[in-house]
């Protein structure tokens, strides 16, 4: 995790197709994001988007994925306060962490 300008970076790992929808936990070095959708036509990086938009306190426009960005592994970029956004990621990642 990193601070930018504008926001903050960081990685997250995606699980498609989870029973339940849910930003918590850490997975290596990564925030893990779970989202009921399929990866197919981008509808799980849109789920992912809206998920971390909810779960930071932020609008989904303010939640940019990696342009490039397949697989589970994911760089993520948060417009917004950088030590209230640090600060947000630290509790999910130990509120559930396994």
């Amino acid at each position: 995790m990193f601070r930018t300008a504008t926001g903050i970076r960081f990685w997250i790992h995606v699980s498609p197709r989870s029973k339940r929808a849910a930003v918590g936990g850490i997975h290596g070095d990564a925030l893990r994001v779970a989202v009921r959708e399929p990866p197919l036509e981008g509808e799980a990086n849109a789920a992912c988007v809206r998920a971390l938009a909810e779960a930071l306190g932020v609008a989904t426009r303010a939640v940019i994925l990696d342009p490039g960005a397949r697989g589970r592994r994911k760089r993520v970029g948060v417009e917004g306060d950088p030590v209230r956004l640090e600060e947000r990621i630290r509790a999910l990642a130990s509120c559930c962490a396994s």
